[in-house]
């Protein structure tokens, strides 16, 4: 599988940009994955639905299954977080697999960047970051694009990993 990241930091366009390349992509005819890390607590299931009441019951993992969508949920109770190497190999082999988040590992990646956000480029001391996607204009050494040209940046991706 090829892997691929958006990365940025916070409010910088990131979800956005995952969505319309994972849409973009899939209408090209590849299969596309996608892995987002996030830095909060979170919850798939809901406080009554039996799932939920599995996991809290002292479940260490609870898989959901219907003929719509299949979920696992494992509750870590105190292990290490797992890393995005050790995720990979859960899912189902695909055409490319984007990866939100994960700014440390050394995957390549895009950074979303928007001026609004007063953040500075992560870019400069990080060279897995291939490109920028912005809201304005940003000089650098790597290719930029506006971060709503969506078929450019597809583009750029799909190049980069040889689809």
């Amino acid at each position: 599988m090829k892997l691929y990241g958006v990365t940025g930091w916070k409010n910088a366009g990131k979800t956005g940009l995952m969505e319309r390349l994972v849409t973009e992509i899939a209408s090209r005819g590849f299969t596309v994955s996608t892995v987002k890390h996030a830095h909060h607590t979170f919850d798939v299931d809901h406080p009554g639905k039996d799932s939920y009441r599995h996991r809290v019951a002292g479940a260490s993992e609870v898989i959901l299954a219907s003929r719509n969508r299949v979920a696992q949920m494992t509750e870590l109770r105190g292990a290490e977080e797992p890393s995005l190497d050790s995720l990979l190999p859960r899912l189902a082999p695909v055409d490319l697999v984007l990866i939100e988040g994960y700014k440390r590992d050394r995957h390549p990646k895009v950074e979303a960047f928007r001026a609004e956000t007063g953040n500075s480029l992560i870019a400069p001391d990080d060279p897995s970051i291939r490109a920028i996607a912005a809201d304005c204009p940003v000089e650098i050494d790597r290719p930029v694009f506006d971060l709503n040209d969506t078929e450019a940046i597809a583009d750029f991706i799909l190049s980069e990993v040889g689809l």
